[in-house]
């Protein structure tokens, strides 16, 4: 690729302007990831006392345990995770995502060991830090216009590394370290940023379907193009046929059991006397051996099941990547996701660094772009393109734009 002068200094004063307003932000976004991805390192033994029984004799019937939850959990259980040890609490769930809360039930002796809130655990805060800066919805934009603003980044990045006269080994791919700071951070910031780019891109992919505006746009598109879950994934629409007495918890968990799901296996509970039982399994390291199968909660017959050929390619596409960004495939995602993580903050805090030496006093600093300079066509459209895909990338650069016309409209008339 050979490089354009002029449209390399715009490029550079657009990765300048992205940089600074994003810096921050990405800190942020970075250590909150780093520290989240050891969530089940800092839970596990904060809760063994919890999740953890001692095995005493044969356990209570499921049913039972089901009563004592409805008793005494916050919210009325909507469904059962399976257990896969003799020592394993019973764990009756409520609610959804950030609302879920686990109520454990000791299987031997009946006794609630306790209750697990997600909203009031150390690393929810540290989620809500790192998807909302603690600010709900507001948050989740400003967090949403950073990862969208980091894609500019990423691009004008890479075209700003690229070498003019050939291919050097330092300054490209070993930090100078004979000439002087500046320059010295500056290539720690441009080749970290180069090595990490494409897996950037990846973990940007996973994070978008949570955002707002392009998580609701995309969930759009999957409906429009049936790409998504199918209508009867939830099973909301289907019903049992009434006809005597319901099958007891432990009747159900037998055969959900039979079905042998890899991962872990939850089982819902009908919402009305004409509901279904419903089984599913959360494998993230094997996502295709997801399934989703309904039974009638009299007879025990299974009214529909579905199987991961069953999910649209979108959808399939959105939870491969959310996946990886939480690095959940297994060890290899994890470490890849922690060097990228560590890498991320030591780019960040290294193109400071190097802006704090570069910029002279009562300066903001911005690189200069020749007067001559006109963008070309092909920038517009890929500019055009970003602004549909990202919508608040779009309208940061339209105010962006507009306070930069002022600034020159007004030194004009000085």
């Amino acid at each position: 690729m050979k490089k354009k002068s002029k449209l390399n200094s715009w490029l550079w004063k657009w990765h300048f302007i992205a940089g600074l307003i994003s810096l921050p932000f990405v800190l942020i976004l970075s250590i909150t990831g780093t520290i989240y991805l050891f969530k089940s390192d800092y839970e596990t033994p904060k809760q063994k006392n919890i999740k953890e029984v001692t095995v005493q004799g044969t356990p209570i019937l499921l049913q039972e345990q089901w009563r004592i939850a409805n008793n005494n959990a916050l919210k009325k259980p909507n469904s059962v995770i399976l257990s896969t040890s003799p020592n394993q609490a019973t764990e009756f769930v409520s609610g959804r995502f950030g609302d879920k809360s686990s109520l454990f039930v000791n299987p031997y002796t009946g006794i609630v060991s306790g209750e697990i809130i997600s909203k009031k655990t150390n690393m929810h805060t540290v989620r809500k830090l790192h998807g909302e800066l603690l600010m709900d919805k507001f948050g989740t934009k400003i967090v949403e216009l950073i990862a969208s603003w980091m894609i500019v980044l990423i691009i004008t990045g890479l075209y700003v590394w690229w070498p003019k006269r050939g291919w050097k080994l330092k300054g490209y791919f070993i930090p100078r370290t004979n000439i002087d700071r500046r320059t010295f951070y500056r290539d720690i910031h441009a080749i970290l940023g180069f090595w990490i780019s494409i897996l950037l891109l990846m973990i940007l992919a996973g994070g978008f379907p949570w955002t707002d505006i392009f998580g609701q746009n995309f969930k759009t598109i999957q409906k429009l193009t049936n790409t998504g879950y199918p209508s009867t994934w939830e099973g909301n629409q289907l019903q049992s046929n009434l006809s005597g007495n319901p099958l007891t918890l432990d009747q159900i968990v037998a055969k959900a059991k039979t079905l042998q799901l890899p991962g872990t296996v939850t089982l819902s509970f009908p919402k009305d006397p004409k509901g279904v039982f419903s089984v599913s399994n959360f494998n993230p390291s094997d996502l295709s051996s997801q399934q989703k199968i309904h039974f009638d909660q009299y007879s025990g017959e299974t009214i529909l099941k579905h199987t991961w050929k069953d999910v649209g390619i979108l959808m399939r596409v959105r939870m491969w990547f959310m996946a990886f960004h939480q690095g959940e495939f297994g060890a290899w995602n994890w470490w890849l996701m922690l060097c990228t993580t560590i890498a991320l903050t030591v780019l960040s805090i290294s193109a400071l660094v190097s802006y704090i030496l570069r910029k002279r006093k009562r300066k903001l600093g911005v690189p200069k772009v020749p007067a001559a300079f006109k963008v070309g066509y092909g920038i517009i459209i890929l500019i055009g393109i970003l602004s549909i895909i990202f919508p608040l990338f779009g309208a940061g650069l339209l105010i962006i734009l507009a306070i930069e016309y002022i600034r020159k409209h007004q030194f004009s008339k000085i």
